[in-house]
């Protein structure tokens, strides 16, 4: 079998599965050719996996510009599309899987077209929701279902990705010709309420198969460490965690604000990881600031030494860290937002009613003190169940019943 992946970044969650596939394949005796483009990020640094560059840093940065000036994502890049669908041709694939494919980084009605013509099967994995709205990539935070019918008058137009206009409708008009009438496409999302989503817009005429994200359980799992002892946290203090790679309202960083207001600091140390220096000028002083870890490893030893781990995220497709979190025998609080809820079960962790800060205090006291009792090794058990490695297995099978 021969797999094309095309995916806007090497790094993160999404390089990860990309990369994970494309081991998984050639373990197998298949092959695999992945596409991605030059970023900030990878401008300096390799993943340590092989996949081929569209265009340069700079004719990246240019098409961005162009979205960002026209607020028509998708519509540059032609020349660096028309030389990644040569590549492809040469290839010659049984499969194309994509992943993000917003960023700028190449041309869809160019793609698309070469799609529908040569007919090769396709398999689309949605990690947002930005493939059947005019703009946004999530639109839970404002309650917006434009896009069940029309998007218009978008109020994100001017967040990622960004626009200095609203061409929200035309952009809806175009993806929903662009990605339709596809004959052989299934369409893959982590979550079932991802999936919900997919079901209600323009591309629920396609398959729709469900692959949970995972993670690598040989480094997520319960690792002491003296994490206490080098931040001043006594032995009778309970640790609430917090981790994402980004921090802002949407993540609930006001949350854990308020959150910080409600605890007996002389009980409880709230403890945020993945902070920046401009974070630390938002947060009060009994919340600790963790900025980013060295490695994965580090990660776990923190996700050890926590007693809870809380998620108030207000947008999320299907979070990996609640799962790194139970990997490493942590119960998880979270909101019921998107995919999140979807991870947990009664024993390992609560889901509260999004905003409702009085439940979130209450769930947090209610663990750390034994009053809702949550064991470890439960945890643990629940995390087994998003090992990584079974999830590319099943891309694997998935493209072999595709083809």
């Amino acid at each position: 079998m021969r797999v094309v992946q095309i995916n806007g970044g090497v790094f993160g969650s999404t390089g990860t599965i990309m990369f994970g596939i494309a081991e998984t394949l050639k373990k197998n005796g298949d092959k695999c050719l992945c596409f991605s483009p030059v970023t900030a990020t990878n401008r300096n640094r390799e993943p340590g996996f092989e996949y081929e560059k569209t265009g340069t840093f700079n004719s990246r940065r240019l098409n961005v510009l162009l979205n960002r000036i026209t607020g028509s994502e998708g519509c540059f890049s032609f020349f660096v599309t028309k030389k990644v669908i040569k590549k492809i041709k040469r290839f010659s694939p049984d499969i194309i899987q994509l992943h993000n494919i917003h960023g700028g980084f190449i041309n869809l009605p160019a793609l698309f077209g070469f799609i529908k013509k040569s007919n090769i099967a396709v398999v689309w994995t949605l990690h947002d929701c930005w493939a059947f709205t005019g703009h946004c990539p999530h639109y839970d935070m404002i309650s917006c279902d434009k896009w069940k019918t029309e998007c218009f008058s978008c109020p994100l137009y001017r967040e990622y990705p960004q626009s200095l206009s609203d061409n929200s409708r035309k952009m809806f008009r175009k993806k929903k010709r662009w990605f339709s009438d596809i004959r052989k496409m299934t369409v893959v999302t982590p979550s079932e309420w991802l999936a919900s989503q997919v079901k209600q817009s323009f591309l629920k005429n396609y398959p729709v198969c469900i692959v949970n994200n995972g993670i690598d359980l040989s480094v997520f799992r319960p690792t002491k460490s003296d994490f206490r002892k080098r931040y001043g946290i006594s032995d009778f203090q309970k640790i609430v965690l917090g981790v994402s790679f980004v921090w802002n309202e949407k993540k609930g960083l006001n949350v854990f604000v308020d959150l910080s207001s409600r605890l007996n600091s002389a009980e409880y140390k709230i403890v945020l990881v993945g902070t920046t220096s401009e974070i630390d000028g938002k947060l009060p002083d009994n919340i600790i600031s963790v900025h980013r870890t060295a490695n994965q490893k580090e990660l776990a030893e923190i996700y050890t030494a926590a007693d809870v781990f809380v998620n108030p995220t207000r947008e999320d497709t299907f979070p990996t860290v609640n799962i790194e979190a139970l990997a490493c025998g942590v119960p998880v609080v979270t909101f019921d937002t998107g995919g999140s809820a979807e991870i947990l079960d009664k024993t390992c962790g609560r889901v509260i009613e999004k905003n409702n800060a009085e439940a979130l205090e209450r769930a947090v006291e209610d663990i750390c003190s034994g009053k809702d009792f949550i064991a470890r090794e439960n945890c643990v058990l629940r995390a087994s169940h998003f090992d990584k490695n079974d999830k590319f297995t099943q891309y694997i099978d998935l493209y072999g019943k595709t083809v």
